[in-house]
């Protein structure tokens, strides 16, 4: 296997004239976008949380209810059931909102630099630094899934013949 073999897929290895500059700047974009994921599953989270939450609230009143206070019954149901988080909104317009105002257009400029700057070719930076980082030759750190590392007992036969 040549050290080319042992590369990067085409998909991750730097288009000719792409700077390291550029490429550290998409990488930067590219990890803001991705801290902006994270940021959009917690929204999901307290979108889900709080939905979890409000319709146990059912299960509240129709306690209360059997316990003999109905006053306290008719504040929860009145109350807090279905209320909005934010003036006019559930969570889930919190979501559609954010998805829409900022979500969606940072994705698309992402892709969009990605696309014009690199050839679309996305991760270079993660892809430079895995080949900087692994250590050509060791099963452990190939440079694609598609690579067969060796087994132990072809590199073994290739060491005693280096020694012969």
């Amino acid at each position: 296997m040549t050290a080319h073999d042992d590369g990067p897929d085409r998909a991750h290895r730097r288009p000719e004239g792409v700077s390291d500059e550029t490429v550290e700047a998409l990488g930067s974009l590219s990890k803001a976008l991705e801290t902006t994921e994270r940021a959009r599953g917690h929204l999901y989270s307290f979108h889900q949380l709080t939905g979890t939450a409000d319709l146990e609230l059912d299960r509240t009143v129709e306690l209360l209810h059997k316990a003999g206070h109905p006053d306290w019954a008719e504040a929860v149901r009145t109350q807090v059931l279905g209320r909005n988080v934010i003036p006019g909104h559930w969570t889930f317009q919190i979501v559609e909102d954010y998805d829409t105002t900022y979500y969606q257009p940072f994705r698309e400029l992402e892709q969009a630099a990605v696309e014009e700057l690199a050839d679309g070719r996305d991760h270079l930076y993660e892809a430079e630094m895995k080949e900087a980082r692994r250590t050509v030759g060791h099963p452990d750190h190939t440079a694609r899934p598609d690579t067969t590392p060796r087994s132990r007992t072809d590199r073994d036969r290739d060491s005693e013949a280096s020694r012969d």
